[in-house]
């Protein structure tokens, strides 16, 4: 039996499914208005620039940079053993469309202000969240 706590599984609304279920096709699933076409994040059923009621999903490229992060080093979440990075990541498709996630595939020392990331995803049960990586 393996006793080591379990990351939490984010909470799946109909607003948010595509976003974390898009990993399992290996898509990075944003939020987009069917009426001025901006991209916004997080997910909402009105769009922020125009107020529009239409809005979509659209897969992005999963690229980015690092816009802000920091490293945590004390344990406060179970499942994340420190050090580990927690970073605004900017997308290159829209850089005013902003995702908070963990910088993986890397030293936690290692990241900084400006590092082309891309996306990757770890299962948990039936979402797919994101996370990012250093640029291959």
């Amino acid at each position: 039996m393996n006793d080591a706590p379990r990351r939490p599984i984010p909470a799946v609304e109909d607003t948010t499914r595509a976003f974390w279920t898009g990993g399992r096709n290996g898509q990075l699933l944003i939020t987009r208005c069917a009426a001025c076409r901006r991209l916004f994040h997080p997910p909402s059923p009105i769009c922020p620039h125009c107020s529009a009621r239409s809005v979509e999903v659209a897969a992005v490229t999963g690229r980015g940079f690092v816009d802000g992060f920091t490293v945590v080093q004390r344990a406060w979440i179970p499942g994340y053993d420190p050090p580990y990075v927690v970073a605004r990541v900017r997308l290159v498709e829209q850089p005013d469309v902003l995702l908070v996630a963990n910088i993986v595939g890397c030293e936690p020392h290692g990241v900084f202000v400006g590092m082309e990331v891309e996306v990757t995803f770890e299962p948990r049960e039936d979402v797919y969240v994101p996370m990012f990586q250093p640029t291959r």
